[in-house]
């Protein structure tokens, strides 16, 4: 099983892909958060399919919730829905693309969140890891926003910097929340603990998300069920993403998961230059080649 997270984690980032293909083609007849809830309100009912289909087909059992569980599944929730608002508070300014590349920090702060509240151990070599693959990261956004180096070091004074590090801050401390609330679980092993997480998780997100848009964009609530199909098939990409996440999440560091799961945006970078035909950057290139790069250094230590 030591390996195992590795082909998890790379299936859940190419699934992650293909949802956020969905949510792209959902966003031009719905609300930023209307999109953003259909990743919760159609995968929850996949994800309790998936539950079920473990306790009745494998006969596994659902472990008992905890205080401790629970817990850490609404702190990951709210963490997880606060980025996604940061994120769109951080779109209404003018020099938003700031803050969106320090954002992309949240790798290197799931390291700190995994260190700080579960002791998780980081060796030498995921932190150069990390640290390559952060620099290919930061590279890709300066090519797709037309930022220059001087303007990220200029703009570390500006708000919108605190904002983007806040988001990578929430969406990092999430990972770490959601790996908590499977650990904190008993039962029988890996696969029912991160069935069980995600389905509570899933379940409370849909809930909160839900009550937000009926208070203040019940417009978009009709918008969803007009276009339940590609709800649906967003919901379940990523309801599939996401049980493959929590798995990779129990059985392994989340820094290292991460690290991994930076692939994703490999597989977007394909997806625009051979689906959409969109030129390839120089920049763009040097920052694949650091994303590759840290991925090898990481699988490379042995992990």
């Amino acid at each position: 099983m030591t390996g195992l997270w590795i082909p998890l984690t790379i299936a859940a980032a190419l699934c992650q892909n293909l949802r956020s293909a969905v949510q792209k083609s959902l966003k031009a007849h719905l609300s930023t958060a209307g999109a953003t809830y259909v990743r919760f309100v159609g995968a929850w009912p996949f994800a309790l399919l998936y539950l079920f289909a473990l306790v009745e087909v494998w006969g596994y059992e659902v472990p008992a919730a905890t205080p401790a569980f629970l817990t850490y599944c609404l702190l990951g929730s709210i963490s997880q829905i606060s980025f996604t608002f940061l994120l769109i508070h951080l779109f209404s300014f003018r020099n938003f693309a700031t803050g969106v590349v320090y954002s992309k920090t949240e790798t290197a702060q799931v390291a700190l969140f995994g260190l700080l509240l579960l002791g998780d151990p980081v060796s030498l070599g995921t932190v150069v890891a990390i640290a390559v693959s952060l620099v290919g990261v930061v590279a890709l956004s300066l090519a797709r926003t037309n930022l220059g180096v001087g303007n990220l070091v200029r703009g570390l004074t500006e708000r919108t910097t605190v904002l983007g590090l806040g988001c990578g801050a929430l969406l990092g401390l999430s990972v770490v929340l959601f790996r908590g609330a499977t650990l904190s679980l008993g039962g029988d092993g890996f696969v029912i603990q991160a069935a069980t997480s995600l389905a509570y998780t899933l379940g409370m997100q849909t809930a909160i998300m839900g009550g937000y848009l009926a208070l203040r964009e019940p417009d978009q609530i009709r918008a969803i069920l007009v276009r339940w199909r590609p709800a649906l098939a967003a919901g379940l990409a990523a309801a599939a993403g996401s049980i493959l996440w929590r798995s990779a999440y129990t059985i392994q560091v989340a820094a290292y998961v991460r690290a991994l799961g930076q692939i994703e945006l490999l597989f977007a970078v394909l997806t625009t230059t051979l689906i959409f035909r969109e030129r390839i950057k120089r920049l763009e290139l040097v920052g694949i080649a650091l994303i590759a790069g840290g991925i090898l250094i990481l699988l490379a230590g042995g992990l």
